[in-house]
């Protein structure tokens, strides 16, 4: 990391309100890096004083920004999207130092991250409506879309670049200010990203950034504060119940990005070696700290021997350790993250499950977990019931596909899912009948700027990217016109 990337950033003044650059009223907290679990930043903790003078700010700068030509809207958006470029290596090294991620995972999320920017910088000017004429006569209805308003945007420490420019962008695109809260495990990386739009030519409180270690309070005044028309929020369904409850107060425009439990399906027919590629990207990216990392593997008994094998080869291969040694994967977020994971593998090997494979651990202080393969998973252990979080796959044979689809489809979560088969169409009858709101079909990625993101059942509410990302933001309204 260049020498002084944090200092230059100075976290102690990290709230940026308004444009200004403010220490935090509830002093400082210490951000740090959980490979090597030290200290690497003292950054500004918001109050509640502060939450509301980020609304303030956004509320005073709303008029202007809405006012703004889609198409000015729309470059500096695509400034925003070439900065993020020219400042990648720098975006990730911080993600390295205070997620811990491996540093080609960091600056695959950066790219993924400046995308958003690009992609809604095109949408800003596709402005949509429509015409018609009332079926009784003697009306015209114009329909137009205007901008929600003050959006408050809740992200999560696994993806501190991409979680934060996947709201950004459509909330401005579609001429919204915005209140941020990044996570408290890494803010470093928002406010990095806060100060490229700034240079990109935001204006002055159309962007404000409240870093905080009491996020129920700074998040529950913007829900209370009737200025604050919308909430996107990414993180875990029992945050996300909660805040459904709050916003229903006062029926604030929601988007919940929430809880995965992904299955990834492999059929006798499919392609072994595709398989494999696919479920390493699909359960180790980001250490298998992901939403939409897969969580159960369901691999048909005519292939499953062949396919742990292969699998279980390729995980004993991965290196772990800090992104500074070069390592594949990195460490956890927490020591209750490594407690939690290794109970729920402790649990599965009481229930009969066997440990196929195991990666070697380096001797390090960090929060560091063995990736694992675990084979002759029974079909009721609690490891496929919980978001593992973490380098862990569960493999179950499988061999009538009702069943398969009754074991897949029973969970209150609805993300992702992934499914492997030589026959496409068969692969696509599978896809049809799972309870999942994005599948990746021969493939382990589901995530692109250009596609709606989003789950079915407690996996969440509404969509993010795509066209309907920005539509998110926006409310319908339209004029009946005598004519």
């Amino acid at each position: 990391m260049r020498t002084g990337l944090i200092e230059a950033l100075d976290p102690t003044r990290g709230l940026i309100i308004g444009g200004e650059h403010r220490r935090g009223g509830a002093g400082l907290f210490d951000v740090e890096d959980p490979a090597h679990r030290r200290v690497v930043a003292a950054v500004a903790d918001a109050d509640t004083r502060d939450a509301t003078a980020a609304v303030d700010a956004a509320h005073a700068a709303f008029d202007g920004w809405r006012a703004l030509a889609p198409r000015a809207r729309s470059e500096i958006l695509h400034r925003a999207h070439a900065l993020m470029l020219r400042d990648a290596d720098d975006l990730a090294a911080l993600i390295t130092v205070e997620n811990g991620k491996s540093l080609a995972d960091a600056r695959g999320e950066v790219v993924y991250a400046a995308e958003f920017f690009r992609w809604f910088a095109e949408e800003a000017v596709r402005t949509g409506g429509d015409y018609g004429s009332s079926p009784a006569g003697g009306t015209r209805t114009l329909v137009t879309h205007r901008p929600v308003g003050v959006a408050a945007l809740v992200t999560p420490w696994n993806f501190p670049a991409a979680m934060a420019t996947r709201k950004i962008a459509p909330a401005l695109a579609a001429g919204c200010t915005v209140v941020l809260k990044p996570a408290a495990e890494t803010p470093l990386t928002a406010i990095a990203v806060v100060r490229l739009l700034a240079e990109a030519g935001v204006p002055a409180g159309v962007v404000n950034l409240v870093p905080s270690t009491d996020a129920g309070a700074i998040v529950g005044t913007w829900l209370a504060d009737p200025r604050v028309r919308k909430i996107s929020f990414t993180g875990s369904t029992r945050v996300g119940q909660l805040l459904l409850r709050q916003a229903a107060d006062r029926v604030v425009k929601t988007s919940m990005e929430l809880g995965g439990n992904a299955p990834f399906v492999v059929t006798a027919d499919a392609d072994l070696d595709a398989a494999v590629e696919g479920a390493l990207v699909a359960k180790f990216r980001g250490g298998g700290q992901a939403c939409t990392a897969a969580n159960r593997f369901y691999v048909h008994a005519d292939v499953v021997s062949e396919f742990t094998a292969r699998f279980g080869a390729r995980v004993e291969a991965l290196t772990v350790g800090p992104a500074d040694g070069g390592a594949e994967i990195g460490p956890l977020i927490s020591g209750a993250a490594v407690d939690r994971v290794t109970a729920l593998v402790q649990d599965a090997v009481a229930a009969g499950a066997r440990v196929a494979a195991t990666a070697a651990v380096p001797e390090s202080k960090g929060w560091f977990v063995a990736p694992t393969v675990l084979a002759d998973v029974p079909v009721d252990a609690a490891i496929l019931d919980e978001e593992i979080f973490g380098p862990v796959a569960p493999i179950v044979a499988w061999t009538d596909e009702e069943e398969l689809l009754r074991w897949v489809n029973d969970t209150e979560m609805g993300l992702a899912a992934y499914v492997y088969a030589g026959d496409l169409g068969r692969a696509l009858h599978l896809a049809e009948r799972i309870e999942a709101g994005m599948v990746g079909v021969n493939r382990g990625l589901v995530s692109d700027p250009a596609a709606p993101f989003g789950g079915v059942k407690q996996s969440g509410i509404g969509r993010e990217g795509a066209r309907a990302g920005l539509e998110e933001f926006c409310e319908t309204q339209y004029f009946s016109v005598a004519w």
